[in-house]
């Protein structure tokens, strides 16, 4: 009697709520485990998998950095470390340079420089009277055409990050103008092979441009019951800032390996353009619209993590959304489309290794430098 009465206790055994916890946070440890293993190891066979190879041309490069320091500093970086496995010589110097000495001294094949802003327009002109090339690629089109209206004539070759730009430099006068957006520089932004000890669901990295406080500011509350934290400058300006304080890195420019770092460990990260309209910040009197994708569209997607970007017209010709990205319009369907690739974790992998195998088959500096030079040296 006493053993059967002993296999029913064993029968109906109930765990308690705090072992049934336990098990279910075994469980989702386990699978969450796996599923961040299996992302890391397709990763990294990704990665493996494409080697960069373009012509390496006899030619000497008089590189003129920005001369801003940061965040332009790790383009200067990216741009001028790609250049020397391109190219037979690149020299690097600053805009503050006798830049027109430095290059009748030197006698480069180019002199290429980056943004502009502080190269005297005159030491170009006697440049080209040498008869070296010049070019220059622009760093924030379209948000500062009034002050490159004042530069750009005085380039042979003129290369923008913004497609709308181009028949308003032609429009001035301009020969010879050319889309090339930024790209990812892998050594900067790549996929980590070890989970991040610090997870974030959500991640938002950038300046809060009032276009941005305006977007987010509705649905702040529904998005901060994620795991979301948000690192840049001006984000006090958000109405109920003090209630995800803890949540926000305020008035801190990070560097490329810690914006690394955070899209790695991010499950989602938000990309959401400024606005080309603001002229809080801009310098574009002639209100010329954004259709190209920012830098960080790259750089987030060579980190392979699943990126949610506001649509711009020319996105589609670099990644296919739905597969490679993916695109909201509206700040609900930003939320919706968070909480649907939150509980969807094959779906957010496979088009976050999309993107991953994308950018690296055509959107790093190498790419992009190849295509420069194939333009001016065809």
């Amino acid at each position: 009697m006493s053993i059967v009465k002993h296999r029913n206790m064993v029968h109906h055994y109930q765990p308690s709520p705090a072992e049934e916890a336990r098990a279910r946070g075994r469980e989702a440890g386990y699978s969450g485990g796996y599923e961040e293993g299996y992302l890391k190891g397709r990763a990294d066979y990704i990665v493996k998998s494409h080697t960069e190879s373009f012509p390496f041309r006899q030619l000497h490069v008089l590189y003129v950095a920005s001369g801003k320091g940061f965040p332009y500093s790790p383009m200067d970086e990216a741009i001028s470390t790609t250049l020397r496995g391109l190219v037979a010589q690149v020299t690097v110097i600053e805009p503050g340079q006798p830049v027109s000495e430095i290059a009748y001294q030197l006698m480069p094949d180019l002199v290429l420089v980056l943004d502009g802003m502080f190269v005297q327009n005159e030491q170009l002109d006697d440049i080209r009277r040498q008869g070296i090339k010049t070019a220059v690629w622009l760093t924030d089109d379209p948000y500062y055409t009034d002050m490159t209206t004042e530069n750009v004539n005085h380039y042979d070759y003129v290369f923008t990050l913004e497609s709308n730009c181009i028949p308003y430099y032609q429009q001035l006068g301009c020969k010879q103008v050319y889309h090339l957006p930024f790209a990812a520089f892998p050594d900067f932004y790549k996929p980590a092979r070890t989970p991040s000890p610090q997870r974030r669901d959500v991640s938002f990295i950038g300046s809060a441009y009032w276009n941005r406080i305006e977007f987010l500011s509705p649905i702040m509350d529904r998005l901060m019951q994620y795991n979301t934290l948000i690192n840049g400058i001006w984000w006090d300006r958000l109405p109920n800032f003090a209630a995800y304080r803890d949540r926000i890195e305020v008035n801190k420019w990070m560097g490329p390996q810690e914006t690394s770092d955070a899209y790695n460990a991010s499950k989602i990260v938000i990309n959401l353009h400024r606005s080309h309209e603001d002229d809080s910040v801009n310098n574009n009197a002639v209100k010329i619209p954004a259709a190209s994708p920012n830098p960080r569209t790259f750089e987030i997607s060579a980190c392979a993590t699943l990126q949610l970007t506001d649509s711009r017209s020319d996105l589609a010709k670099l990644y296919t959304p739905g597969k490679e990205i993916e695109t909201y319009n509206s700040p609900e369907e930003l939320l919706d489309k968070i909480q649907y690739y939150l509980h969807h974790e094959q779906e957010r992998r496979e088009i976050a290794l999309n993107a991953l195998d994308r950018t690296l088959r055509e959107h790093t500096y190498g790419h992009r430098l190849n295509q420069l030079l194939s333009i001016v040296f065809p």
